[in-house]
């Protein structure tokens, strides 16, 4: 509105229903005087009296009856709206959308998830499988997880596990028909399982690290996979080596199931990471989330 603004509308409200400048500029905390003048300037901007004063009491015009019945309900909204948002803040509530690897997404997320959300009901949260390096402000999404290697420098990033280490591995009985690689130049003479990334399409580089020299090997065999899950499917049933996390292979390992390669050659590299933009303004429920993901080391 040209000739008032919320402040001076609301000042009028609270005098015409308090029938009193002393009670209302009591509810809104300025002065009796300061609160006079705001009416008096607003009444010469409309050209039109709001209020009958007298010594005892304060009573609308019809003007100002006719002004109360018509903006009374819908400041009460806004203030209503107003209030609901400071509470969405100071309330965690709200959807959080992720972006993840499926192996974050089961072993990070899901586990921090199910401590969270049953103590919030409030709060929903959406994870989206995608291998790729996603434009999570495109996409609209809260946060994305990735390794710490890659992630882009303008965004915030906040370390939700360990770090990892790649496992190169085979089954016995793929093995037991081959000579085992020792180096990483030897796997041109192996059927290797390789995983397409949906970014651009291409093939990942195995990667290799003897503590001077770091290689990407281009790897090849029958199968190809977007899929993790479905790469250790193939290798356990003997179809060739596969190169993933550590942590997806432990318990294949210990159970003699899979058989480690090239071990000497996977160094510790940086684990996962949730990250987000610098200039994002955190919900209430982001924030929890966020905390509730935050890695604070193994337990001792």
């Amino acid at each position: 509105m040209s000739d008032a603004n919320l402040n001076d509308l609301a000042a009028f409200l609270a005098v015409a229903r308090e029938r009193s400048f002393t009670r209302a500029a009591a509810k809104l905390g300025v002065s009796q005087s300061a609160l006079s003048q705001t009416l008096r300037n607003l009444e010469g901007r409309l050209g039109l009296r709001l209020l009958t004063r007298t010594t005892r009491s304060v009573a609308t015009t019809e003007a100002g009856e006719r002004l109360l019945r018509s903006i009374g309900p819908r400041v009460d909204g806004i203030k209503a709206d107003l209030a609901a948002l400071r509470e969405l803040r100071e309330k965690p509530a709200g959807l959080v959308r992720i972006t993840a690897d499926e192996n974050a997404a089961r072993t990070i997320l899901w586990p921090a998830m199910a401590r969270l959300l049953p103590d919030y009901p409030e709060v929903r949260v959406e994870v989206v499988i995608d291998y790729g390096l996603a434009d999570i402000v495109a996409d609209r999404y809260d946060a994305g997880v990735r390794l710490g290697g890659i992630i882009a420098k303008d965004m915030i990033a906040v370390q939700i596990g360990p770090e990892m280490r790649m496992a190169t591995v085979g089954s016995p009985s793929y093995l037991a028909s081959r000579a085992a690689p020792v180096t990483p130049q030897d796997l041109t003479d192996h059927a290797c399982i390789n995983l397409r990334l949906p970014t651009y399409g291409g093939l990942y580089a195995w990667e290799f690290e003897d503590g001077k020299r770091e290689l990407k090997v281009r790897v090849d065999g029958q199968l190809v996979f977007n899929s993790v899950p479905m790469i250790l499917d193939a290798v356990r049933s003997g179809f060739g080596l596969a190169h993933v996390t550590e942590d997806q292979v432990e318990a294949d390992i210990e159970a003699g199931r899979l058989v480690r390669v090239l071990a000497d050659w996977c160094r510790p590299f940086s684990g996962y990471h949730l990250y987000y933009p610098s200039r994002r303004q955190p919900s209430s429920a982001f924030g929890l989330v966020v905390d509730a993901l935050r890695f604070r080391g193994v337990p001792s």
